[in-house]
């Protein structure tokens, strides 16, 4: 087997984010936990009082359950408070709290919640700030933050500035409305683009100390609540229109059936909207006043989310794969988890440099997302393990394009990317010749260095394991079409830098021949790419290799000895 480079240390995590209990001691325990609730109380904060989000919803919320599915696992611990910000004394008391909303999973359980109820509507579910309006005798008195739910932050001096709320109202009664501010955009696919910072945004340019006219101007506001309005959907929504809020009719639909949620879904999710949103709400026509709603999430209202674009994951080990010119890439693997139907199980962590910065290590959570869609991508450490066990990585002086031309300890990564490389479309294109078959090749000692697998029969490549008599055969048959490769390719298979066939030479003496001057006086070759190629042309191993194309006759080789 291959060996790693790298320290495999695996640390038990439950496959499913509530599937299983993590195997800690109390004490553990306790100490995780600790360090996830100030984690989310230190995003609270960033949120509610300094105008930062640090994180999208999506793991926010995760982790959030996270921590309550902790607390189910030690229940004989003390439970500690919820994770919130601290009250401030410029919060202003909620006229009626603002909770929020139980989330539905799938398709079954919407479904489930919708055969309950009779006269469901479905709106889009904007992604913004929320905010409750209170007008006093037609005139706009508070607009406060949503906080805690029970108190926020007065928003009231700035959210005058915003022309999408209306200074006055034509009524003389106290109104109390709840909405969301939300970041105009221009056609937005949500499936394109998520969120694309739109409520980060919003929340920055509330929490300066002042706003201004052109960040005013790109604020919308859509009310998703009258609690002491007219008691029928249709009928709210009409007077809402009247008194200046008509985009809540425009974006609010009978629900008439799962499939017309599912077909609305689906097109909200892929059509042009004028903002971001993160899912639907579905919501009964009828439900309680203002002084019957508590702070827990209502019955009849629930919030189906898309898909998230990103997801918690927890590092199981740390490998460091070394690739064909020396370059270290470390490795993460993950607990397996799913994002946009697809399992996930390990991410790279990009460059060793960024590794370094991040300082990865098993245990920890991270935030994976997807690339294009399809790619994961690690986008950043959500939290630090308590525990953090040491991770020695490999020293990056001991690689580098010239090193591991055999399979000695250590250079098995690199060897094995070397005859990756050389049987590729790049270099020799040697059908069905792949990273397996020189694996199989190596493990079996008929591989060593770079040019052994010229000179092996079909009755020695038998040996190898998952090589038969009819495999051998086509091996021998791939390798035999390398001999009649043109020069060029060759010079590719030895993993010659770029610019080696720079100039009018088409043979190998007069490539080696060169001096650094030669090189830098290239057109297409500068200092450095010159340094590289005067060290590839000299290295004893390309000689040595170059020597032995040379006595098996390639051309271009021969005149090398």
């Amino acid at each position: 087997m291959l060996r790693l480079v790298v320290l495999a240390l695996w640390l038990f995590w439950p496959t499913t984010l509530l599937a299983a209990c993590p195997d800690w001691s109390a004490d553990r325990a306790e100490q995780e936990i600790d360090a996830l609730h100030d984690r989310l109380a230190a995003w609270d904060r960033a949120y509610r009082r300094d105008g930062r989000s640090p994180v999208d919803d999506d793991i926010y919320d995760q982790a959030r359950a996270r921590l309550e599915s902790w607390r189910v696992c030690f229940s004989d611990m003390s439970p500690g408070p919820a994770p919130t910000a601290d009250i401030t004394s410029g919060e202003l008391a909620h006229p009626v709290p603002q909770s929020g909303l139980v989330k539905l999973d799938d398709a079954v359980e919407a479904g489930a919640w919708l055969a309950r109820r009779e006269n469901v509507w479905v709106q889009p579910k904007v992604d913004g700030v929320a905010v409750t309006l209170v007008y006093e005798q037609g005139q706009l008195h508070q607009a406060i933050s949503r906080g805690d739910g029970r108190s926020g932050q007065d928003w009231t001096a700035k959210v005058r500035f915003i022309p999408a709320v209306p200074d006055g109202l034509p009524t003389k009664r106290r109104i109390v409305l709840r909405g969301e501010l939300y970041r105009r955009l221009d056609g937005h696919v949500q499936a394109e683009r998520g969120s694309a910072g739109a409520r980060s945004e919003i929340v920055g340019w509330l929490a300066r100390d002042a706003l201004g006219a052109d960040e005013a101007s790109r604020i919308g506001l859509f009310v998703w609540d009258w609690p002491d309005g007219p008691e029928a959907l249709p009928e709210r929504l009409a007077r809402l229109a009247e008194l200046g809020f008509p985009d809540t009719a425009d974006w609010t639909l009978p629900a008439e059936s799962l499939q017309t949620v599912l077909t609305q879904r689906d097109t909200w999710y892929n059509a042009p909207l004028p903002f971001a949103t993160d899912g639907v709400v579905l919501k009964q026509s009828r439900r309680p006043g203002g002084e019957a709603r508590a702070e827990a999430p209502p019955d009849w209202a629930v919030a189906w989310k898309y898909p998230p674009r990103s997801v918690l994951a927890r590092v199981r080990g740390v490998e460091f794969r070394v690739g064909r010119t020396g370059r270290i890439t470390p490795l993460l693997h993950l607990v397996p988890v799913s994002l946009a139907g697809r399992t996930i199980r390990r991410v790279t962590a990009g460059s060793f440099g960024r590794w370094r910065t991040l300082d990865v290590r098993p245990g920890d959570a991270v935030i994976i997302s997807l690339a294009g869609q399809t790619i994961p991508r690690l986008d950043s450490v959500a939290w630090r393990a308590v525990s953090r066990p040491e991770v020695t990585p490999p020293s990056t002086s001991d690689y580098h394009a010239l090193s591991c031309w055999h399979p000695s300890p250590g250079c098995e990564d690199q060897f094995l990317e070397r005859l990756a490389w050389l049987g590729g479309p790049e270099a020799l294109d040697l059908a069905g010749v792949g990273i397996g078959t020189w694996r199989s090749l190596v493990e079996a000692g008929l591989v060593t260095d770079l040019l052994d697998w010229m000179s092996l029969s079909a009755e020695s490549l038998e040996a190898a394991s998952g090589i038969g008599e009819v495999r051998g055969q086509q091996l021998v048959g791939a390798f035999a079409t390398a001999r009649q490769r043109p020069f060029d390719a060759w010079v590719e298979a030895l993993g010659a830098p770029p610019g080696a066939l720079a100039g009018e030479e088409a043979e190998w003496t007069a490539l080696a021949s060169r001096d650094l001057g030669q090189w830098r006086a290239l057109p297409e070759v500068g200092e450095t790419r010159a340094d590289a190629l005067r060290d590839f042309f000299t290295d004893p191993e390309v000689r040595g290799l170059a020597e032995r194309l040379g006595e098996a006759g390639i051309a271009g080789f021969q005149a090398s000895r």
